[in-house]
């Protein structure tokens, strides 16, 4: 791949995101670190998400219980919490932020609006979350961050998308540039890292950032292969440490 761009970052980044910003071609180089940084704090927010869902699982599973207190505020309240330790911003503070190259601006516009995003998800799934007498409940960390994405992307400017090369759910298939990097990735050893590369002929940035398999998602993609999860679906035999997929950002590089 040309102009390929692998910055190392200090916590692990889960996902692929397709990311599509609309920049000034006067000031490139500005716009396109802007774009990045952007990118890695949207994916380290979308993370932050799925870990919440990932940390509450049981809570949502429970059928015993009803009413589980999993609300949007709730939600909202832990992703905070947990974005902060990612990154250090405080999403709570965000408009007394100072601009920066780590905070830039393009940051501050698009942060809330995922946020918002991810509570309406939580919101729209509060009848499911709440039933009583069901335990599996499919309102798990990828569902979660597939409706997330999508909801987020119809409100911004921004195309966020999970994608794996072993999709379960058809939206997160791969395209062909999704495909060449994760095959590239998966022959490579885990890394905190993502990959950042002009495409279009320099006028679409796009950045991927992998996401790899812990312990708690072997339950469903672990061993043994082919023996049926508690969603239905064959288990593809993955181990910890193996890569899962990402999140991928389309960014073009043009006037808004």
């Amino acid at each position: 791949m040309t102009k390929v761009w692998i910055a190392l970052i200090a916590v692990l980044i889960m996902m692929f995101v397709s990311v599509q910003f609309v920049l000034p071609p006067a000031c490139w180089a500005v716009d396109r670190a802007e774009a990045e940084e952007t990118a890695r704090l949207l994916a380290k927010l979308l993370r932050s998400g799925r870990l919440v869902i990932e940390q509450n699982q049981l809570l949502i599973d429970d059928q015993r219980k009803g009413d589980k207190g999993f609300t949007p505020d709730v939600f909202e309240q832990q992703l905070v919490q947990e974005f902060r330790q990612q990154t250090g911003i405080d999403l709570t503070k965000i408009q007394n932020t100072p601009l920066s190259i780590a905070f830039p601006p393009l940051a501050k516009e698009l942060l809330p609006t995922f946020v918002l995003a991810s509570k309406e998800v939580v919101r729209d799934a509060q009848v499911v979350i709440n039933q009583r007498g069901i335990g599996y409940k499919n309102f798990i960390p990828a569902t979660y961050g597939s409706q997330a994405a999508a909801r987020f992307s119809k409100q911004s400017h921004v195309r966020l998308k999970q994608t794996t090369l072993e999709p379960r759910n058809p939206k997160n298939e791969p395209d062909d540039y999704e495909a060449s990097v994760l095959k590239w990735l998966s022959g490579r050893p885990k890394a905190d890292a993502y990959v950042s590369e002009l495409t279009d002929q320099g006028q679409t940035l796009r950045v991927v950032m992998p996401i790899y398999y812990v312990p708690a998602c072997l339950t469903c993609h672990g061993e043994p292969k082919g023996d049926l999860d508690i969603s239905g679906y064959p288990k593809e035999g993955h181990r910890d440490g193996d890569l899962a997929g990402a999140i991928t950002v389309t960014a073009p590089l043009s006037p808004r």
